[in-house]
């Protein structure tokens, strides 16, 4: 077994204080190797969004540990977890967070634009993210000109154009229908198998978290079980 790419030892997770504080998170423990797809379940309030926000440098513990690649990352200073985010994670969400006077090339360029890449190689590796996801010949559009399904494909473009070691999907599929919401499951399962990308991903439709190897319920805060799944739907690449 290889060593997990990203694991929680009971972390803990407080809002406010005193009579008035809140514990999302009460003691989780949870690792994920490269290369796995995991769904992570549960109702509302039960430490799922938290979970997601940690794994991502977005927030850190008030107790326990979140390891990266066997490093802790409470030990990071912000620049250091900021750092961390660029180089190695992605972020697709419920909404698709698209500028809308842009092109879809434009919009998937933004993080290398950060990164301080220069325009002809942001050009070349935005055009490859848009082709891993079937949009280069709707690079030039802006998202009024895209179907949902499509404007979500291009998020997930600009999640994949810096080579993420980790996907973190939040409600991937929450403003979709049914026919796009199976497009994109198609798609990350692809990204999976086929690219290695390691797929954390949050979901409260339980057909959707069938498409992954796990999936892990959440309670009250608490890992309530883990159920192992079957391989998922038959994939295909994405319509």
């Amino acid at each position: 077994m290889p060593p997990p790419l990203i694991e929680l030892k009971r972390v803990t997770k407080s809002f406010g204080v005193g009579d008035v504080q809140f514990q999302a998170l009460k003691g989780i423990d949870m690792a994920v190797t490269q290369g796995d797809f995991v769904a992570i379940m549960g109702a509302s309030g039960s430490g799922k969004s938290t979970t997601m926000n940690i794994l991502g440098c977005l927030d850190v513990p008030t107790g326990g540990h979140y390891l990266f690649k066997g490093h802790d990352v409470g030990a990071l200073n912000r620049d250091q977890r900021a750092l961390l985010r660029r180089r190695y994670l992605g972020f697709v969400f419920q909404g698709y967070n698209l500028l809308a006077r842009t092109s879809a090339l434009e919009n998937v360029e933004l993080p290398l634009i950060y990164r301080g890449d220069g325009r002809d190689q942001r050009r070349e590796l935005s055009l490859a993210a848009l082709g891993k996801v079937g949009l280069t010949e709707w690079a030039g559009h802006t998202p009024a000109e895209l179907s949902g399904g499509q404007q979500q494909r291009v998020a997930i473009a600009r999640a994949l154009v810096t080579s993420p070691e980790l996907l973190l999907a939040d409600e991937p599929t929450g403003n979709l229908d049914s026919e796009r919401s199976v497009e994109i499951m198609r798609l990350l399962t692809d990204l999976n198998r086929i690219s290695g990308i390691t797929v954390v991903m949050v979901t409260h439709e339980p057909d959707m978290a069938a498409y992954a190897r796990r999936i892990i319920h959440f309670k009250d805060g608490l890992v309530e079980r883990i159920q192992q799944n079957s391989p998922g739907p038959a994939v295909g690449a994405a319509a």
